[in-house]
């Protein structure tokens, strides 16, 4: 079963959190990695996003190390992480989880850590260069256990910050042994779902194994760093990831090709409110939705083509949004090219204003979804969920060299 572990963390001790914290490294673009440079000259994105300077990533870690910008705590301690939000609805919600160095089994998807979504090559590579020099986890993964008990204490914190969405993240520290144990204890009770860190998580049993081969491995490079949150409806807020198209060239034979596998009914101009609508039918319908220069359009899976789409699909994933529609409209995007973005208002912006060529509109899947496939040993496609918020990188790293 899963062995989760407290560590050594590095963390800010002078600096305002809302200057030198940052997203995770995979939902900042060039625009927000400008403004969060300015903030500060420690701010985290400087170490997760070096722009492939991974030396100099490296080098501001050390510097900021020995001149005592970060602290290193002096005992081993599990962290205590929440997260209050409001949720799409207006709803007051929290995200109470615990941050621990996990170790990792010998290759991912054995064991019991389980992923749930296949990752790219290209986010591996660059995250393997950065983890080779910086030796440090810069962020946590994020773990999800179907045992419930998990022990999150509301105890002081020792780290408080508000970020540019109005999340609040707030740290504690947890030492006590009682506590330390219980927390082993419900978490090494049952197998471990991957929510998000996917690629950090390849990226980190690879780094081991580099080092393992070259006979310079240590205990700590077999753990990665990890935020722990019970499997619970009450404690997840997953979204789905829409398609951004590039290359449609003719949205009206866009459609017409669509039509091969289902029925694409007009809805008019893409305005907020008819984006809003748009987004309660997908959840409600198990449809797909079609933004494009023409305006939105509500994509219904014929039966008997949708039926053909799943039929290799492992049974898991026959209800899951990303799966079907990739198999199905794979004719009709042939020839164009797929990024991926959550929230549809956004989504629908870009393509209004000319940054995509035309999007697709998931619904998202459930957390019963996600247990099952995940317990069924089934990965999910790439960029299937987005867990929300996301957890504040820099409120504590986890150094390799000296995390007991």
């Amino acid at each position: 079963m899963p062995d989760f572990l407290p560590f050594r963390g590095l963390r800010y001790h002078r600096d305002d959190l809302a200057a030198v914290t940052a997203p995770p490294y995979d939902v900042i673009d060039a625009d927000e990695r400008a403004v969060l440079v300015d903030r500060s000259t420690h701010n985290a994105v400087r170490l997760l996003l070096p722009e492939g300077d991974y030396d100099g990533a490296a080098r501001d870690l050390a510097v900021w190390r020995n001149d005592g910008t970060l602290e290193l705590d002096a005992e081993p301690t599990f962290y205590g992480y929440r997260m209050d939000f409001t949720d799409e609805h207006g709803q007051p919600r929290r995200t109470h989880g615990v941050i621990g160095a996990l170790t990792m089994p010998a290759r991912a998807g054995e064991g019991d850590v389980l992923p749930h979504e296949r990752t790219m090559p290209k986010a591996k590579s660059d995250r393997l260069a950065l983890l080779r020099a910086t030796r440090a986890n810069l962020d946590p993964i994020w773990g999800l256990t179907p045992a419930a008990g998990l022990p999150v204490r509301d105890a002081d914190p020792v780290a408080v910050t508000t970020d540019d969405l109005g999340v609040r993240h707030s740290l504690t520290l947890v030492t006590g042994p009682d506590d330390v144990a219980e927390i082993r204890r419900v978490v090494g009770s049952a197998p471990l779902v991957l929510a998000d860190g996917h690629h950090r998580f390849e990226t980190a049993i690879a780094a081991r194994d580099e080092r393992v081969a070259a006979g310079t491995a240590t205990e700590a490079d077999g753990r990665i760093m990890c935020l722990v949150v019970e499997l619970a409806e009450d404690q997840l807020w997953v979204q789905p990831i829409h398609r951004l198209l590039h290359g449609v060239t003719d949205p009206r034979a866009l459609r017409r090709a669509l039509e091969s596998g289902f029925t694409v009914e007009d809805l008019g101009p893409a305005t907020p409110e008819r984006i809003d609508d748009l987004d309660a039918r997908l959840r409600r319908d198990g449809a797909v939705g079609l933004v494009d220069t023409e305006g939105l359009s509500l994509l219904t899976p014929h039966p008997d083509a949708r039926a053909r789409a799943t039929a290799d699909l492992p049974e898991v994933l026959h209800d899951v949004p990303s799966a079907w529609f990739d198999e199905l409209a794979r004719p009709a995007l042939a020839d164009v090219e797929v990024g991926f973005r959550a929230d549809a208002q956004i989504v629908a912006g870009l393509v209004v204003k000319g940054g995509a060529d035309a999007a697709i509109l998931l619904a998202p899947v459930t957390v019963g979804q996600i247990r099952a496939a995940a317990l069924a040993g089934v990965r999910m496609p790439q960029k299937t969920t987005y867990f929300a918020p996301k957890p504040r990188s820099g409120l504590v790293y986890r150094p390799l060299e000296l995390d007991r």
